[in-house]
């Protein structure tokens, strides 16, 4: 067991996880028709955020609507730290904050739902097809919510579309 928690605690498994995440993350808003004007960017029309040195995964628009996007592919939870900081840059650039993790605590999802924000929740941590074997290892020896999909089923950022609509339209 040790052995395996090592192998999918590297680092270079780790790159690839947050790789993955971001892809097909960006494949599904792509899907949705939103249109990416940065990535791993600090500014927006303009605006470039100075406080920090941290930056948004992506900024996409759609409907005239500009979205600060963070993707978080990890068992664990993102930094409360940093949350508050990527919610500040998404205020600051005129950015509707959109989150897409693998988990959320309920106070962290309110509170990027009272910045008018959203948070898509996946639930599983997405492995890359190529490292299937590992991912099933880790979901059947350790029973931890991991898979591989080759992409994110269309309902899943659908999700994230509807409440776009309703709330934008």
């Amino acid at each position: 067991m040790q052995k395996l928690v090592e192998e999918y605690a590297s680092p270079n498994i780790g790159i690839a996880l947050g790789l993955q995440g971001e892809l097909m993350v960006l494949e599904g808003l792509s899907k949705l028709e939103f249109v990416v004007k940065g990535r791993d960017s600090r500014s927006f029309e303009g605006l470039t955020w100075t406080e920090s040195q941290h930056d948004l995964d992506f900024i996409v628009m759609r409907d005239g609507v500009g979205y600060g996007v963070e993707v978080k592919n990890t068992l664990g939870y993102m930094d409360h730290e940093e949350l508050k900081t990527k919610l500040e840059m998404c205020k600051f650039l005129g950015l509707r904050p959109l989150f897409v993790v693998r988990m959320f605590p309920r106070s962290w999802i309110h509170e990027v739902n009272q910045s008018g924000g959203f948070v898509l929740v996946l639930k599983w941590q997405l492995y890359p097809w190529t490292h299937r074997s590992l991912a099933v290892r880790v979901r059947t020896e350790l029973g931890l919510p991991v898979d591989c999909p080759r992409s994110l089923a269309d309902g899943t950022m659908q999700r994230f579309g509807n409440w776009h609509v309703k709330t934008v339209i």
